[in-house]
């Protein structure tokens, strides 16, 4: 990118690609595209790629400050098809399945009217309970303008504010009675030590807000809550205490691009730097919690579940950052395989190989691996699909009939 523009770009008092954080109102969503058609190849490596578009970070300090409240839903996502685009999830004799969501409104999107990530998750795993307690415009670390961080006092619903809330060590009422009464109910109505998964979704608005990535870059004295790695390991410390036996997957940031007010290309996320770093590097820093401390991760970065790049921004995103309708459809489906495998619903195969083209996304569909290719590199999954044991991954009549006709040829041969 010319120097010229670079410094154009360090000059524009606004922006129209919505850094203003997770947190989004109708009145600030273009139209998405519900009609894909482009398509674009899966790459091994996006981060390498991406670094042929630029050499150079674009550097902003003063990026927009998350104020917005989180809208139920987008106006081009209102249409019936966005209630009902999924069948109701099988009726399977077993016991509940609790899932319980923190994070910021890439989970809190869609929440009043069914369709955010969670509620569309309950619909593709049987038995699912799902808390959904995200809200929009959070961070994971400590607010930088709460200096004292006693829990005694605590009342900020980032991550840190709620996990300790959740864990009964901070004031759940004052912290949110007042503004998030919904929330406060959905916690209330949680018993921890029967949780079976926690979904996270953060780091975008740490990112927003210039949050160091950890603690050494920020506080000499050893205060922790203002960075994001160190704010991280805690919070999942805190959650790992009160349900031991719970499973934890972290969503990381998604790929996104960065246009000036005028309609000007700036950058994507590997190259629009906050002077920390870039959003992938927030991602990276999450990948990092989820090694550590021993996690489930979702790649919302890279190109490892489905083709999310620039080519492809408009398809899933509303608004170059917010997840679109058929973006959080997307999500919820590549989620789902992490616990439906977990539970016995799936095979392997559908988790490790589901991998979604945008432009060919049907949110109608159920996914389904070669049976073929099942019976050859996953045979003991196999013989488990064969018989039926996998209740969202029913076998086809003519694998069964197949099955039945060998069963009877190795029995005659004996």
């Amino acid at each position: 990118m010319k120097k010229s523009l670079m410094l154009g770009v360090a000059l524009l008092s606004s922006m129209s690609l919505l850094l203003g954080g997770c947190s989004l109102s109708k009145e600030d969503i273009p139209e998405a595209n519900e009609y894909l058609s482009d398509t674009n190849e899966n790459e091994t490596d996006a981060a390498d790629e991406a670094s042929t578009l630029s050499s150079e970070v674009v550097v902003i300090n003063d990026l927009f400050e998350p104020t917005l409240e989180p809208e139920e839903s987008e106006a081009s996502d209102s249409s019936s098809e966005a209630t009902t685009e999924e069948a109701d999830k099988p009726k399977i004799d077993s016991e509940p399945v609790d899932i319980v969501f923190f994070g910021d409104s890439q989970l809190a999107n869609g929440k009043n009217d069914g369709t955010d990530i969670a509620s569309l998750m309950q619909k593709r795993i049987p038995n699912s309970r799902i808390y959904n307690m995200a809200i929009g415009g959070t961070t994971a670390t400590l607010e930088k303008t709460t200096t004292d961080p006693s829990l005694e006092t605590l009342t900020s619903t980032s991550f840190y504010g709620m996990a300790n809330c959740f864990a009964g060590k901070a004031d759940r009422y004052a912290t949110l009675a007042a503004g998030y009464p919904d929330v406060l109910e959905v916690m209330n109505s949680i018993t921890p030590e029967e949780v079976d998964y926690y979904v996270l979704s953060y780091g975008t608005n740490d990112f927003i807000n210039g949050v160091p990535l950890d603690a050494s870059q920020y506080d000499p004295t050893g205060t922790q809550v203002h960075a994001l790695y160190n704010v991280l390991v805690m919070c999942v410390d805190t959650l790992k205490d009160i349900s031991p036996d719970a499973r934890i997957i972290f969503m990381t940031p998604f790929y996104g691009i960065y246009v000036a007010e005028d309609g000007t290309y700036i950058g994507d996320s590997y190259i629009v730097s906050n002077g920390q770093g870039t959003l992938s590097e927030y991602a990276d820093k999450i990948k990092n919690v989820v090694e550590d401390k021993e996690l489930i991760l979702f790649d919302g970065m890279y190109q490892s579940k489905f083709d999310l790049y620039l080519d492809t921004a408009s398809q899933y995103l509303a608004d170059n950052l917010h997840l679109s309708l058929t973006g959080r459809q997307i999500v919820a489906r590549l989620v789902s395989h992490e616990i439906n495998f977990r539970e016995k619903n799936e095979p392997y195969a559908y988790l490790e190989n589901d991998y979604i083209k945008i432009a060919e996304f049907d949110p109608f569909e159920d996914y389904r691996y070669s049976e073929g290719l099942m019976k050859k590199y996953y045979p003991e999954s196999w013989e488990k699909y064969i018989v039926g044991e996998f209740p969202l991954a029913q076998p086809s009549d003519e694998a069964v009939a197949q099955y039945k006709s060998e069963q009877e040829s190795q029995d005659g041969d004996n």
